[in-house]
């Protein structure tokens, strides 16, 4: 009776705020264990030379070795043109291509569902096994790439897709497009369907032609859906690791070794977890400085 009591005091209109906080309670207690907690872990670790992090062992003195290390590493620069490269030339691809097939599969056809259903399929796919697809398409000696690209004439000689830095970076941007397009695609179709057809038919009426109604009109309608997608995918690129580790593990030559990659050689490789934290807070701050300016950008697109 009294637990009733305390309840409805709090359900009162002067004091739901309370109520809400108690109930947000557990949620932000969990994000903070899981999210929080370990964040602040990470950046005291990287104020530190640890090889192998334990909870147990006492706590190394504060220097800011790793950081000097980093930013005087030819590594580290050549992975951050490696991630930049990557996030500039997939974003873009996963992009156009992802409008161009939401915009087909928004009209009206026999089969839609079909292709609908075709088109979200790579987002559905596990990201291994469509590194083990696209590794047996890419293979040097009887992969499906060098047999295609031969018949039309583009190579006369098989490519070591994976042996050679140039072709195992064009492998890897091909394999996250082809994974990463259908989210794009799936955005933008719902974007699309929240579009009034009274804005169509009224460019149409004015005389509109299919151009100038996709510029106009839908491209700006779409422009907040644009701007997050552009960040989660961004996001994504950045964060990525099995498509390039099961795929090139960074190599040839580091043609791929993205800052994910070089911060797990450093982990788990190499054992230094100080220097390996560093990466990732630096890493961390980049996501957070490109998300801030792409979602700051979106709305004066408008």
């Amino acid at each position: 009776m009294m637990a009733e009591r305390r309840f409805l005091d709090l359900a009162r209109p002067s004091r739901q705020h309370w109520l809400g906080y108690l109930l947000l309670a557990p949620a932000v207690l969990l994000v903070g264990a899981i999210i929080v907690y370990p964040l602040f872990v990470s950046i005291d670790i990287s104020f530190q030379n640890v090889g192998i992090a334990r909870i147990d062992q006492p706590r190394r003195p504060f220097t800011t070795d790793n950081y000097t290390r980093l930013f005087t590493s030819p590594d580290f620069w050549n992975a951050c043109w490696v991630t930049l490269k990557l996030v500039v030339i997939v974003t873009a691809c996963c992009f156009l291509l992802g409008l161009c097939t939401a915009l087909l599969v928004n009209n009206r056809f026999k089969g839609r569902a079909v292709a609908r259903l075709l088109v979200a399929m790579p987002w559905a796919v596990p990201e291994v096994i469509a590194v083990v697809i696209f590794a047996w398409l890419f293979d040097s000696s009887f992969g499906l790439m060098n047999w295609l690209l031969i018949q039309i004439g583009a190579i006369d000689r098989t490519i070591n897709w994976f042996s050679e830095p140039g072709p195992a970076f064009a492998a890897v941007a091909t394999t996250m497009i082809w994974k990463g397009y259908p989210f794009v695609s799936i955005m933008v179709l719902a974007g699309l369907q929240s579009i009034p057809e009274d804005y169509h038919a009224a460019a149409r009426v004015d005389g509109a032609n299919a151009w100038q109604r996709l510029v106009h009109i839908t491209l700006p309608s779409l422009m907040p859906v644009i701007g997050v997608t552009i960040v989660l995918v961004m996001l994504w690129i950045f964060r990525d690791f099995s498509i390039i580790y099961v795929l090139t593990g960074g190599g040839p030559l580091k043609a791929t070794q993205t800052l994910s990659i070089m911060t797990y050689e450093q982990a788990f490789s190499f054992f230094r977890m100080g220097y390996a934290s560093a990466i990732g807070i630096v890493t961390l701050v980049i996501c957070v400085i490109a998300a801030k300016l792409m979602m700051h950008r979106a709305p004066e697109s408008l």
